[in-house]
């Protein structure tokens, strides 16, 4: 079974895909990991590498085979990423959502900041993001038809969130 994990930063899905995973017995890959992957393979530090990616749409397009390739080569992966569901065949499409001013308060104290920065950095981010993606793929990052579950990660705890698409999995 092939499962996308996909959502906002500060929606959980780093670690819906761990608990998933260990839960599922399945290995799990994420778009970041092969992000920094394709830096170290460049000689550059993530820093680096994300600096280069902002002015080159290959980067972009080059994740996305590398997790549809992945993909399509097992028969069982959980792929963690934003835009994961629009390259991969998949099973079932998982989007996580949670109010702004929680993901704010997470990744405030994931990355010893204020939330106010936090709220700050989020903003950016999401609006320079939802440019690029719709410039580079046209995709809308807000349409979510394309997702079969939809959860609010700011109502339940992970292995909660776990067992509710586990639950899910059992009726596909």
């Amino acid at each position: 079974m092939i499962i996308t994990i996909g959502g906002l930063a500060g929606t959980g899905t780093t670690t819906a895909a761990k608990v998933l995973s260990e839960k599922l017995d399945v290995p799990f890959v994420s778009a970041g990991s092969i992000f920094r992957d394709m830096a170290k393979e460049r000689g550059m530090s993530v820093l680096e590498f994300s600096e280069f990616a902002e002015n080159n749409t290959d980067i972009d397009k080059e994740i996305d085979k590398r997790q549809a390739d992945l993909a399509e080569s097992s028969e069982n992966l959980i792929i963690e990423g934003r835009l994961s569901a629009y390259f991969v065949k998949a099973d079932i499409r998982i989007w996580l959502f949670t109010p702004f001013d929680v993901r704010a308060e997470r990744i405030a104290d994931r990355e010893s900041k204020t939330v106010d920065l936090a709220k700050h950095e989020i903003k950016i981010r999401e609006e320079s993001e939802a440019l690029r993606y719709l410039d580079i793929h046209n995709i809308d990052i807000t349409d979510l038809d394309i997702y079969d579950l939809v959860i609010n990660t700011g109502s339940f705890a992970p292995d909660e969130i776990a067992e509710i698409i586990l639950t899910t999995l059992k009726v596909i």
